[in-house]
């Protein structure tokens, strides 16, 4: 593997995202939003396996030996993905969306295990600032921001204490940062990060162990890379437009692991929503799992 995005296997999502590495798993779990469907992918035997859900999953995040889902109308706890074995999500805790049609989308976990995640209004084109920046912990739930279109980007620096948070929707399309306090879970001091990307929406990220914020340019198919200091300093291309979301795993940590969204208007045979690697002279730092 090579700088360059490779794509693996010739597996379509519908709306690739939430790409999770699990080191005791040696394989990337992510979630196909639409098509309601778990994947998980392990590099060392190049084998996919499926696992179909009730709802549409925004985003996962490690739960114990199992998973903790963003799903639409809550999060939801499942055990460990067995091979040939159903996968059965128990709700742990509901939300009260502000609007109809909304689910969750984008979220993980900080570095100290509590889970926040966001949530979006469906039909981007009614433009509704409808979404909310949830925390989910042993406390239960707890809102942190609204007024969010499409909340994405979701991120934190190698020590925690930075928290990046983007708006995918055309009509913000920006990138904040925030202090972050680790004690008590919670964000202050918003202030612009990226006003816009060289090409394309910000959508998914990660953060390597130099503090590198990676944020996936939608419709352009780049990746970035920018400073901590707010600057672009890499741009990785993918044979893909609609790049979703990425995250480091691997044996040392150090591939990038790159989902997909599938327009309806895609070609057959086109690479649009298939999931890609590439190795990008960088390492991620594993996510951590959830206390909640």
């Amino acid at each position: 593997m090579s700088t360059l995005a490779e794509r693996i296997g010739d597996l379509v999502c519908g709306v690739g995202e939430s790409p999770v590495w699990r080191a005791t798993e040696q394989a990337y779990t992510w979630t196909d939003i639409p098509g309601k469907t778990l994947h998980r992918w392990s590099p060392s035997h190049g084998t996919f396996e499926h696992w179909a859900l009730p709802q549409m999953a925004g985003s996962i995040a490690p739960r114990g030996a199992g998973w903790l889902l963003a799903m639409e109308d809550g999060l939801y706890g499942c055990g460990p993905l067995q091979a040939g074995a159903p996968c059965t999500p128990e709700r742990i805790a509901a939300v009260a969306h502000a609007a109809a049609g909304m689910r969750f989308n984008d979220g993980r976990c900080d570095r100290q295990g509590r889970f926040l995640a966001g949530t979006m209004v469906m039909d981007m084109g009614l433009a509704q600032a409808a979404g909310k920046l949830y925390r989910y912990d042993a406390h239960g739930v707890a809102v942190l921001l609204s007024d969010l279109i499409v909340p994405n980007g979701l991120a934190f620096s190698p020590d925690g204490k930075t928290m990046y948070l983007s708006d995918s929707h055309p009509s913000r399309a920006r990138v904040w940062a925030f202090d972050y306090d680790i004690d008590t879970g919670t964000p202050h001091s918003r202030r612009p990060f990226i006003d816009a990307l060289p090409a394309g929406r910000p959508d998914g990220a990660a953060v390597d162990t130099d503090g590198g914020y990676w944020i996936c340019g939608n419709d352009a198919g780049r990746v970035y890379r920018y400073t901590p200091e707010g600057k672009l300093d890499r741009t990785y291309t993918v044979p893909a437009a609609k790049v979703a979301m990425c995250a480091f795993g691997g044996a040392a940590m150090d591939t990038l692991f790159i989902t997909s969204i599938r327009p309806a208007n895609a070609a057959p045979g086109a690479p649009d929503g298939g999931v890609f690697a590439l190795r990008p002279g960088a390492q991620g730092l594993e996510e951590t799992a959830s206390t909640g």
